[in-house]
């Protein structure tokens, strides 16, 4: 029994290094933070690497329409996806033409393209500021970025101005002031999900009616 025991640990032990091995030699995805973070922008060049295929992977730079040329599937769009949702919406294009079974794509962004939003009005530093690449930013930091309100500011009414994908204009407005107040009735969901900055926003902070 005691031999029977020690030949089935043994053959266990194998079995669970071949997975391992085979797990090791499987291509990474991006890093799972930053895959989750970092949305896509035009002009990005991204490094697209399909495992074993070679001649499929490349280099390419988002075009203004948010696509990527790639060999026998064309152009395929990624703007404003997740590094990660990028590599399955490539899996799916090379599946559904049939060209690849079982597709492993990873993507990297090897240059990023400029990030900046701007901040007017009654602020004390108005101007542009760049975006962190792979982090976020909320109007309420840029106010702190632009050296917080003037005296004259109307914090309650700052107006966010942002370009959809589709090319129309978005203009939200927000209660700021009670945010740095700490009133926790100014956080809507909506204000929350407006907070985060996206590259070319615009941010105007209007002067109080007195």
């Amino acid at each position: 029994m005691n031999i029977l025991f020690k030949s089935a640990l043994a053959a266990s032990l194998l079995v669970a290094a071949l997975v391992q091995a085979r797990a090791e030699g499987s291509p990474a995805k991006a890093g799972s933070d930053r895959s989750q973070v970092y949305n896509i922008r035009s002009t990005d060049k991204l490094r697209i690497s399909i495992f074993q295929e070679d001649d499929l992977s490349t280099i390419c730079r988002v075009d203004a329409k948010g696509t990527v040329n790639l060999p026998l599937v064309g152009e395929i769009r990624v703007y404003g996806q997740t590094l990660s949702q990028a590599q399955r919406t490539i899996e799916d294009a090379y599946k559904d033409g049939k060209y690849l079974r079982n597709p492993q794509v990873t993507v990297a962004v090897e240059e990023y393209a400029p990030r900046e939003v701007s901040i007017q009005g009654q602020v004390k530093n108005p101007g542009r500021y760049p975006l962190p690449v792979e982090s976020t930013m909320s109007v309420l930091d840029l106010v702190t970025k632009a050296g917080g309100f003037t005296d004259s500011a109307q914090g309650k009414a700052v107006r966010v101005t942002r370009i959809q994908p589709d090319g129309s204009t978005k203009v939200i407005t927000l209660d700021v002031e009670s945010l740095i107040k700490g009133k926790s009735n100014a956080k809507t969901n909506e204000d929350n999900k407006a907070l985060l900055l996206e590259p070319d926003d615009i941010v105007y902070v209007p002067e109080a009616i007195i």
